[in-house]
Order: structure tokens, then sequence, then C-alpha cells
């Protein structure tokens, strides 16, 4: 009894802030839930950003689920990406059963299912808003980033960036972007080279050849007009935080789609946004489930990029989470920057498992009620290890957490569903709508068309040119005709040499 009582205590220094905060779950020791020993997150440090991490099936996308709803419940509109699927549930109230009723009269919190305002969204084919930008506001840099050019190719880049500023192209999509490239080495060498030196072709076919390579993961879908204002992330309804899930499911296979996407997202966020400084609670919370597939296939020079605005894009109010199976999963870099860090379970059935979960213990507080690395083994589904930043920044003490229920659906939306969600979107209404104005492409297809035809007035008009300055055509003999033609000058070659090697052999014979 002492053991529990001195247990709640340290959980409640620890996990007791004077600002607001949401409730996460309650705390457990010995396997047992100790009742209204809540953990709680302060809204105040939830820029700091975070992490959930944990095995398959051990409950990550509905923890995710669970804090995306608190946010929204106090007025934090959020941003989900969801790869599985499993999110749009949120626009619906859940269903209490025994044991949700069970776990919330542990935690000491009644259950109050409703829907949060949900709008669906995509970067393919999927229905809902389609969220665009266009290759101007990526930016030479980004670009280069996103087709892990080398320096030599990175100039090329800047070169067809700066040479489209200075001729009014507008560069909207990678249709527009290939043209200007191949322009640059054929009809428009000449120009480019007076302006800026010589271009390699063997450099810009190597760039196209990234282009394309992109191309092939879908990405023609997401660069174009009209381009998404990110403001339109920031929305609540009726004092709750609109959740924007942004539908991925048709992308799994295309990791370079999705961290282009997850990049420029965050770059755009970062350039937009104004200062917040120290404010009670976000102003936006991003959610990037199956977080791996941004950085297994993510060059050094992207990382970098990825590590320096998830470091700054926390002073414009805006907090990052990532979710993924371990914390290995994440850079260093990266990882180091993430305050709040809630863990479910591992699973160790090699020694290079056992290996892994040393490892993630050692991220994680030095506690004398758990012993770290037999709890990581050993939770249960909705169970979770829980370390957050108090208002101070400091972190708190380790918790082995019973989490709470949703309060929305715990399964997807239907067809039918969606389809009432995505036609009462206004969102829907001023996005989903085809543009393809005059850009690079149609304005230098319109250049090199009339250069031919002004090619070939000159030359109709000046036919000295094409003849001897107006002086009747020579007459040629049928020999002089023969002897233009290639094929004719080859076989009389040969028959000269037939007879000729005849002739010596026949002069030979008479000599003997």
């Amino acid at each position: 009894m002492a053991k529990i009582d001195e247990f709640k205590s340290h959980i409640e220094q620890g996990y007791t802030f004077k600002g607001d905060s949401i409730i996460l779950g309650t705390a457990v020791l010995d396997q047992e839930p100790i009742p209204h020993a809540q953990i709680h997150i302060p809204l105040k440090t939830l820029n700091r950003h975070g992490l959930i991490a944990g095995a398959t099936g051990t409950g990550k996308t509905v923890t995710l689920q669970v804090f995306a709803e608190q946010l929204s419940m106090n007025g934090i509109p959020c941003v989900l990406m969801d790869l599985k699927g499993d999110l749009s549930g949120l626009a619906m109230p859940g269903k209490l059963n025994s044991i949700i009723e069970k776990r919330c009269e542990l935690i000491g919190i009644p259950y109050e299912p409703s829907g949060l305002p949900v709008e669906l969204m995509s970067i393919s084919g999927e229905k809902g808003v389609k969220l665009k930008a266009t290759i101007s506001e990526f930016g030479p840099v980004l670009i280069s980033q996103i087709l892990e050019l080398n320096d030599t190719q990175r100039g090329v880049i800047a070169l067809v960036f700066r040479y489209c500023d200075m001729h009014h192209l507008p560069l909207l999509d990678l249709k527009d972007l290939k043209k200007v490239l191949q322009y640059v080495i054929n009809e428009g060498k000449e120009d480019i080279q007076k302006e800026f030196g010589a271009v390699s072709s063997a450099t810009v076919n190597t760039i196209l050849r990234k282009i394309i390579e992109l191309e092939q993961q879908g990405a023609e879908c997401f660069f174009g007009e009209l381009s998404f204002d990110v403001n339109d992330f920031v929305r609540t309804s009726n004092g709750k935080g609109v959740l924007s899930i942004i539908r991925l499911t048709d992308i799994q296979n295309r990791p370079k789609l999705f961290s282009t996407f997850m990049l420029s997202l965050l770059s755009e966020i970062y350039e937009t946004f104004p200062e917040e400084g120290d404010s009670g609670k976000p102003k936006l919370c991003l959610f990037i489930d199956e977080a791996h597939l941004v950085f297994s296939n993510a060059s050094k020079d992207l990382i970098d990029k990825i590590e320096a605005i998830v470091k700054l894009i926390r002073s414009k109010g805006v907090g990052v989470y990532f979710c993924t199976q371990t914390p290995t999963d994440i850079p260093e870099k990266v990882l180091g920057q993430l305050g709040l860090k809630i863990q479910h379970a591992l699973r160790a059935f090699t020694a290079k498992d056992r290996t892994a979960i040393k490892k993630t213990a050692e991220n994680y507080p030095i506690t004398s009620f758990y012993n770290t690395s037999e709890i990581l083994t050993s939770m249960g589904i909705g169970e979770a290890l829980v370390t957050v930043l108090n208002e101070k920044g400091i972190p708190t003490p380790l918790a082995h957490t019973l989490l709470r229920s949703p309060i929305t659906r715990m399964n997807i939306l239907s067809q039918e569903e969606i389809e009432e969600l995505v036609n009462n979107s206004f969102l829907v209404k001023k996005y989903n709508v085809e543009i393809d104005r005059k850009s690079a492409f149609e304005i230098l297809d319109e250049k090199i068309t009339r250069a031919e035809i002004d090619s070939e007035k000159e030359k109709d008009a000046h036919p000295s040119q094409r003849k001897s300055h107006g002086r009747p055509p020579k007459e040629t003999s049928i020999f002089e005709e023969l002897s233009k033609n290639t094929m004719v000058r080859q076989i009389g070659r040969t028959i000269f040499r037939e007879l000729s090697r005849g002739i010596m052999g026949g002069l030979t014979g008479k000599r003997k």
C-alpha cells in the first residue's frame, strides 16, 4: 500500500500542470491500473513535437486517434496523414461497450461519444479536397533535394528557374519543367549559352530521367494548380479544431511521392505561418503515420532539410508527431527534437529484437518503479510508456499508462458517409477545379512553332539562297547524277574493283 501511495504522489507531482491540459489515460503499477492517477499532457508544450511508436497491432493508430480527438476538443486543428485508411471514423461518434465502460471508470472520466469536424483530402485519386502545389512554389533548392541532384545538376535547375523568371515562363507542373529542360539543350541552346554559358546535354538528360522516376510514382497529380493555401488547415467549427485527414492509402508503395509531399507541406507551413511566440496552445498539429516511409528512402540532404524545419517550425506554433514502429526508424537528429514520447509494446522474437529493445529503453527517463526493458515487451493493447515535457520544458517521469478509449468511431466510414462528407465540403468546391492555364510548356511550344514557320517563310522568300543566285541550273550528265548517289557510288566502286581484279588476273595468266 505504501508503494502505491508513493507511486500516486510521484505521478501527481510529475503530471500536475497550472495551464490547460488533456488527459491521455491513467498510470499502471505492477500490471494494475491505479484509479485517478491520471496522465496529463500540457497544451503549452504540444508544439515541441512527439513520437508514437510500437509494434504492429499494439494500438498506435488508436492512440493517434485519441490524441487528435483531445486536441480537436480543445480547439486545436490537426492534419493527419492516413496511409492505412483507419482514421476517417473520427467524423462519427463511437459506441459504448463493457470494455470502454470499465476503462473509463479506471481512468476516472465519463464516456461522451461525439463526432468531430473532419475534412477529407487527397494528393492522388482518393475522394476529397485535392492538394496541389506548383513547381515555382517548390523552388530550385527543394526540387533539387527531392530529385537528389548533385551540385552540377542543381546548377542547371537554378539556371532553369532563373531563365523562366527572366522570360516570364510560369513553371506550374512537371510537364513545364521537362519542356524547359529540353529547350535548354535543343532549340534554345544558343540563347542559353549567350546568357549563362554552355549546358551539358548529359546533365540535363540525367535530370529528366529523375523527373520521369518521380512521375511514375504519381507526382503529376500533385504538381499543378490550384495551389492549396495552408491557412485552410487552421480552422475550427463550433469551438472544435477541424481534423484534416489526408487519405494516402493508394501511395504506400510510392515513398518518393509521400516524402515529396510531406517535405513540401512542412516547408509551406514554415514559410507561410507567422511567428507565434510562447502561446498557451499550438496553432496546428501534424500527425505523420508510417513515418519510416519518409526517412527510409530519403537522402542526407532531405533528412537535413526535415531536421531544420522540425527544429524551427515550433516557433510558428506547430507541433509535428511521427507515428512508426520503433524509434530507430527516425534519424537521431530528428528524434532528439521530439519532446513527447508514447511507446507501445515491442516484440522480442530474435536476438536483434532484444538488442533493439534495450536501445529503445535507453531513450526514456530512468525510473525506480519499472524495469523499462521488461515493460516494453509485456504491455497489452492500449497500453504505453509515456513521458512528456512539463510547462518548464523538463521531461516528466516515465509512466506505464492505460490509455483512454476514443470517443469517435473505431472503424472507417462507409462509401455513402464519405460521399456525404465530400459533397458538403466548401473546400472541395474551392480546390477541385481543373486549371490548365498557359504556362512554360505552351509558351515554348508556340515559340518553337513560330521559329519554324519564320524559317520556312525566309527560305521561300529567298530562293537564291538555295540556288546559285538566280542562274539556271547547270545541266549534269548521267555520270554526275549517279556520282551524287551514295549507293550508286558504292556499287560503282565494287564493279571497278572486280573488273580490275579480273584484268590483272588475266594479265598474270598470260605472263605465265
